[in-house]
């Protein structure tokens, strides 16, 4: 694989104001990425944030998703963000109280 784990994080901005970019704009991408540049974790070979469109789990906004693995997390501020990069993300572990689940919408 070309990065170790990749997380996506919707910025999609929705025509009725309740997309996960109405809601966080781009505060996940950007404290994913400064922070994993900060841990010189960034790049090929290592970890990469990236910007997504419509992920389709508008109910639960703002939203990522971590790959290989398809775990999906919602957030609300940094500490969150921190908290899915070091432990779902570098760690392996879920991070169940910003967990959705897999399987509703």
């Amino acid at each position: 694989m070309h990065y170790r784990k990749h997380i996506f994080f919707c910025t999609n901005q929705r025509s009725n104001a309740d997309g996960c970019g109405d809601i966080s704009s781009d505060l996940g991408f950007t404290t994913a990425k400064q922070y994993l540049q900060q841990l010189n974790l960034w790049g090929e070979g290592k970890y990469r944030a990236s910007k997504s469109g419509c992920l389709g789990r508008c109910k639960q906004a703002p939203v990522c998703v971590i790959y290989p693995e398809g775990k999906w997390y919602t957030y609300v501020d940094e500490k969150d963000v921190h908290q899915i990069i070091d432990l779902a993300v570098l760690k392996d572990q879920t991070v169940e109280h910003l967990l959705i689940d897999n399987i509703g919408s």
